[in-house]
């Protein structure tokens, strides 16, 4: 008897055309499951996301590179005032609900994510009235972040409700996703859900987009000056999941070397950086705006080694979705973390960059005098880079990874076809990112 395709509804407030980052990626994943010979529509808002000038215009109902996309009628408030976030969540949530709980099909596997962060509940509510089966996609882990970044208090009323509602949902989910072993440590040891059922997927970068070219081909490096000297540069958010103190303070013990350090980008720490290079008197920073999409690649490629940073006690909570970007453009990561953090993992065991601990300025700095000097093991590492990149963080890898977790959940198999195919699967995710075979730099000698 002949496989039936499996059947997948991906629910997120936000899609493309909209400018959110995860609707960029839901986006891709879709088109990859659709590639794969899934069956894929997307249940979402209508664009709502950015500013008002990126809200384009779109079908309620279309059909898009294969995948049928259904947009709710949501309000689109200023996300930046707080009632009118809430009544925007609350015009999308109540029609999911609603859709769902009267739609809902019990041949479909239905992929919930955390945007908006309570999305996944609806999995649990639709669950006790109807066959439902759901995988949980986590992005962020809510009401952690909150708590660590002090909207609310751990214990606090809104804590203990929202934990209730996510041990509810992961009571009843198939299977889970998360992006990093943090993460899954989190979930397997605060919910009712074993280890086997958790699935470590990361997310990905567009490896056609974003790919390697010399820094001295780089129009950005050229009209900045940025040949001649090394750069360490960081493009994103500025957030407060990042340590950006580290760096800082090893910036200003290289003053004197020929190093530049680059931050590209805005947030919510953008002023506080400001003014510390004021207050110091910093010549070797330089901080740009957020480049156009079409000059994202040349940006990323304006550098000898690119910034990935996460501050103490996020990792689980959040990852840095910078590692893949960074990856794809094949520059040598220097990772701040926590030191038994995944990040320092996969930049040591791949050879693919160097990593330092956080407040460890004056370490920091010497190994990037080290790199500085030592050109052809900085190209090793850049190569390195990309490699890994190809092996494990494209979006057909990824993509191919979901299709798994999502099969496990497809009511069309037998326990004992999911059982199998569940110890396939834990044998392919347990590898995590690939190894890259040491070589000598002379082999993989590239132009930076």
């Amino acid at each position: 008897m002949a496989e039936k395709k499996t059947k997948v509804v991906i629910l997120n407030q936000y899609y493309v055309p909209d400018v959110a980052s995860t609707g960029h990626l839901l986006h891709e994943l879709a088109v990859e499951l659709a590639k794969l010979g899934f069956e894929v529509e997307v249940l979402t808002g209508r664009p709502s996301y950015g500013p008002k000038d990126t809200w384009q215009d779109c079908p309620l109902k279309e059909t898009v590179d294969g995948v049928k996309i259904h947009r709710l009628k949501v309000a689109r408030f200023d996300k930046n005032f707080l009632p009118g976030r809430a009544f925007n969540y609350l015009t999308f949530v109540i029609p999911m609900v609603l859709s769902v709980l009267l739609k809902s099909k019990k041949d479909t596997v239905y992929l919930y994510t955390t945007n908006p962060p309570f999305l996944g509940a609806i999995g649990w509510l639709v669950s006790l009235f109807r066959r439902h089966h759901y995988v949980t996609l986590l992005h962020d882990a809510h009401p952690q972040l909150g708590v660590w970044v002090g909207t609310f208090k751990k214990g606090s009323m809104i804590e203990r409700v929202w934990m209730a509602l996510n041990r509810r949902k992961y009571k009843r989910t198939n299977e889970a996703i998360v992006l990093c072993s943090a993460a899954k440590k989190l979930v397997a040891e605060t919910y009712p859900i074993t280890s086997e059922h958790i699935h470590v997927i990361p997310n990905w970068a567009d490896g056609e987009d974003l790919f390697p070219i010399p820094k001295t081909d780089s129009q950005i490096a050229q009209e900045n000056g940025f040949v001649d000297d090394f750069i360490l540069l960081y493009s994103g958010n500025m957030g407060l999941y990042y340590d950006f103190d580290t760096v800082l303070e090893a910036a200003k013990l290289l003053e004197d070397e020929p190093f530049k350090l680059v931050l590209v980008g805005g947030g919510g720490k953008k002023t506080q950086i400001e003014n510390y290079i004021k207050e110091n008197n910093m010549t070797n920073v330089v901080m740009l705006p957020y480049q156009p999409f079409e000059r994202l690649n040349e940006s990323l490629n304006s550098c000898d080694a690119s910034l990935v940073t996460i501050a103490e006690g996020i990792e689980g909570i959040s990852f840095p979705s910078k590692l893949y970007t960074s990856l794809a453009v094949g520059k040598a990561i220097v990772a701040l973390s926590e030191d038994w953090s995944e990040l320092r993992q996969i930049i040591e065991h791949n050879n693919c960059g160097i990593w330092s601990a956080l407040g460890d300025s004056e370490g920091l700095a010497s190994q990037l005098r080290g790199m500085i000097r030592d050109k052809e093991t900085t190209k090793l590492m850049s190569s390195n880079a990309r490699v890994v990149f190809e092996k494990g963080y494209t979006r057909q890898v990824c993509a191919a990874k979901y299709a798994e977790v999502l099969k496990l959940a497809d009511p069309q198999y037998t326990k004992q076809e999911t059982d199998q195919r569940r110890d396939e699967l834990q044998k392919w995710l347990a590898g995590g990112a690939a190894v890259v075979d040491m070589v000598e730099p002379s082999d993989t000698e590239t132009e930076s």
